[in-house]
Order: C-alpha cells, then structure tokens, then sequence
C-alpha cells in the first residue's frame, strides 16, 4: 500500500463489553452523518480552513473572531455529540480543551498531542463501531495543509479478520470506513496516521488506519475498466470481487494486515524505511513490494493449509471458511491492484510505487505466466503463484545479502535487482555506470545522480495509461456507494 505506517506490537486492552453493550454502542452513533450537530461541526471546520496557513495557524488578526466562532460551534457540536460516542468519551473532552486552548492562544501553531494520546482506536476493533475524529492535520496524498478536518468513521472488523490477527498479531492496526468527511479526505487520501496531526510531539507508540473502504472502491472501479481495456477474462471469483463491495474490503483488510506488520519483520538492513534519511527512490518501491509480496505469499500458504483440511474431510468454522475464501481473493488484489493501479497512478517524478507495479508486471511477463498477445492480457493463473512468491524470495535475499553491505552497496545491488526486469532511462547515469568521484564519495551523490523517472513506463503502460487516465482521476474522493 502506498503511505504504509510502521506499527509496533503492545497491549491491547479489552474491547467494549458484552455483545448486547457493543450493539447498543453501534446503534448510538447509526446515522449520525445527517444529525444537525455532526453538519454544523463539518461546516464550520471547513470554514476554519479557509483561514489557516499551512501549519493550521489562523495568522491574520482579522480573521480571529470568525475563527473563535467556528472554534465555539466545533465545540459545541463535539458536546452534542459525545454521548452517541462513549467509547471516546475522554478523547473528545481532551478535544475540546485543545480547540478552547488554541482559540485562547490566539489561533497559533496548533497542538493537539493531549487529545491525541486519548484517542486510541485500536482498543475498540469491533466491527461496526463508529468514531468521531477531529483534528488540525494533513492528509497523506491529499492535503499538505495542516487544516482543521472532521471525520465519522466505522471499524472494519470482522470475526475473520479477529482471528487472522491471532496468528498475523498487529495490535495498532485499525481497519476503517469512511462515512463523511472534510474537504482533506475528497482527495486520493486513504489512511489516518497520528504523525499527522499538528502537535508538539509524535508519541512513541501510535496507531495506524487504513480506510479499505476506499482501497476496495477504486480497486474495483480501476480494475473492471482495465480489464475490460486489456480483454482479460477475469476468474469468476475476481469478478464477484469488482460486483461486491463488502467482499472487497473485507479483502482489503486481509492483504493490509499482513503488509502493514511486514515493514519491521523479517532479515532488514536496518530499518528498510531509513527514516530521515535520503535514499534512492527505487528503495522504497521494493520494501512496500516486499510487504505486498510477504502477504501474498502467506495467503497461499493460508489457503494451502484450510484446503488441505477441507480435502481431509474436515469441517471449517466459519471464520476459517472466510479466511479461505480471501485468501484466494488477495493474490488478485496484490497483482491487480499493483499492475492496473499502482503502475499508472501519479506522476513520473521518483514514483516509487508505479515502480514497484511496473516490476511485478514485466517479473511475470518474462517468466511466461503472463502473456499480452494479440491485444488482450492472459494469465497462466496455475503457476502464477510461484512467479510471484519467486520475486518475493529475489528481495528476501536482496535483504538478507544487505545486512553484510555498505549502505551504497546495498542501494547498488537492488538497482541491479530491479534493471535486471526494467529497463532503464537510456539517459541513466546508473545505467552507465557511476563515476568514481560519486562512487567514492557520501551517499548524498547516489541519489542526486537517480533520475526522476529512472524506470519509464513501458510501451503498454505508456498505452493503457492513456486509456485509463481519466478513470484514475475519477477515484479522487471516491466512496464505497460509487464504486
């Protein structure tokens, strides 16, 4: 997944109750996007946005009793809402002691880490549970503005799900779906991560949400027009997956699951993200294909090992069944997503996740178990899985060799990895070879020589992406209802 979080293992404490209590928790908050309080409070944040500068400040004078308007509406509306969120009850009386604090400042950088620290999401993974999230915050892919932004959100939680998480544990992971939203979220924005939020510092342990509502609904979109565009015959369940949007999400949250844990797994070179510090883009197209290929390869295992039984006679639970069914639906998701998506989203500047899609589509090209003859896209579905699982083990062991190597050694050896499927820029300076004096000196010269577009796209991404652009444009924003 693009802007994949580092999560970390902790407690997790008990969720809410009896199944009798979470019904009644459920039913509080059931349409509570069309309450007036939950209207005025969206109103006015996206009001407040018109008046904030870029770190969330309201730096004109004269837009401060406006400000402090907005300000006592949000507050307001938060009170009448509160009781329909119980579950986040300490965070939103922590939230309103924020918002009166920064309108008793008059409207400067705001700091919201108290009510951040409060609102913990992941101590309530119970499918249906809706929160009311407030902040002053940017939205990765979307925003780099730091504006007041509202949104109701539903957990995505199902038994399935509970007990995957058993064995896959990723205790600060929260599945979510979007029901309303502030302007920050009608964007290609689809996680919520806490080191967003304008605050005076990151606490050590966060949470992280992904919205698979979202995820599933342009996949599905995307996905029905590329197949149609290539003449490709999808399998009859990839197909039920583009007609049914509860089956797509529920897939989504499987594959992101088992990703989003991968990223601190595993024989690292250190923290493959190296936060802070530059890198060749390239990089960062292989860890979060890693991760993609990490959870492919354990759901074949997963669907292996429940189909085995089912073959031994066994009856499965009804979760296990759940379980093996996407199993076999995230191993269309990875590839479909990567080479239909992931390859053709975004611009040709150091787009690391086209990459990473680019190389898993030309990595099962060149292995022949898929084929572009005659103007329409096959698979050999048969040995698909090894192909990719194979890729998966070339980055493994990419990894592994790193531990031993110098930083710039490693960065060589995975241009190595990756040219050996891609071709490169004919203009690329690490096609060519670089010069001692950048080979000899910091790591600094190594990036600077990557090309922006250091991997172009192929003559049949360069001719789909035409075709497809306007439906990528189209999933901007894009709701579960419009896929």
């Amino acid at each position: 997944m693009s802007s994949t979080m580092h999560t970390t293992p902790g407690a997790q404490k008990a969720i809410i109750g009896e199944p009798e209590v979470v019904e009644d928790t459920r039913a509080l908050a059931r349409d509570v996007e069309s309450s007036p309080a939950w209207l005025s409070l969206k109103a006015s944040a996206t009001a407040l946005q018109s008046m904030q500068a870029q770190d969330g400040s309201v730096p004109d004078a004269a837009d401060h009793a406006a400000a402090r308007q907005h300000v006592a509406a949000i507050v307001a509306a938060i009170g009448d809402l509160s009781p329909r969120f119980p579950h986040d009850a300490a965070y939103l009386r922590t939230s309103v002691t924020d918002f009166e604090r920064w309108a008793e400042g008059d409207f400067g950088v705001p700091d919201f880490f108290d009510s951040l620290v409060a609102f913990q999401p992941q101590e309530r993974r119970v499918d249906g549970i809706r929160h009311l999230v407030v902040f002053p915050m940017y939205t990765q892919n979307g925003s780099s503005n730091r504006y007041v932004e509202a949104l109701i959100v539903e957990v995505i939680w199902p038994e399935f799900i509970a007990q995957l998480e058993t064995e896959y544990a990723n205790r600060l992971f929260v599945s979510l779906r979007l029901v309303d939203f502030t302007p920050g979220y009608d964007t290609n924005s689809a996680v919520l991560f806490p080191e967003t939020v304008a605050m005076r510092e990151i606490p050590a342990f966060t949470w992280g949400a992904i919205f698979q509502d979202r995820e599933a609904a342009r996949y599905r979109r995307v996905v029905h027009a590329a197949s149609a565009i290539t003449k490709l015959d999808l399998p009859a369940e990839a197909e039920r997956m583009l007609e049914d949007q509860a089956l797509a999400e529920k897939t989504f949250v499987m594959w992101d699951i088992i990703h989003d844990r991968t990223h601190m797994r595993g024989d690292l070179p250190f923290d493959p993200f190296m936060i802070k510090q530059r890198m060749p883009y390239f990089l960062y197209s292989l860890e979060e294909l890693r991760c993609d290929l990490t959870a492919f390869r354990e759901v074949v295992a997963i669907q292996k090992r429940l189909s085995e039984r089912v073959e031994s006679g066994a009856t499965l639970s009804n979760a296990e069944s759940e379980m093996l069914e996407h199993a076999r639906l995230v191993q269309y998701a990875v590839i479909f997503d990567r080479i239909f998506r992931f390859a053709i989203t975004g611009t040709r500047v150091r787009n690391y996740d086209a990459v990473g899609g680019q190389l898993l589509f030309a990595w099962l090209h060149q292995r022949g178990v898929l084929h572009w003859t005659d103007t329409s896209l096959a698979f050999d579905w048969a040995d698909v899985p090894a192909a990719v699982v194979a890729l998966g083990d070339a980055i493994d062991e990419l990894y592994w060799r790193s531990i031993d190597r110098p930083k710039t050694a490693h960065w060589l050896a995975a241009y190595e990895l990756v040219r050996g499927t891609l071709t490169p820029n004919p203009a690329s300076r690490w096609a060519r070879g670089l010069p001692d004096d950048v080979l000899a000196g910091p790591p600094k010269g190594y990036t600077d020589a990557v090309l922006d577009d250091e991997f172009p796209l192929s003559m049949f991404f360069e001719a789909l992406e035409k075709k497809m652009r306007p439906v990528i444009e189209s999933t901007a924003g894009i709701r579960a209802d419009d896929a």
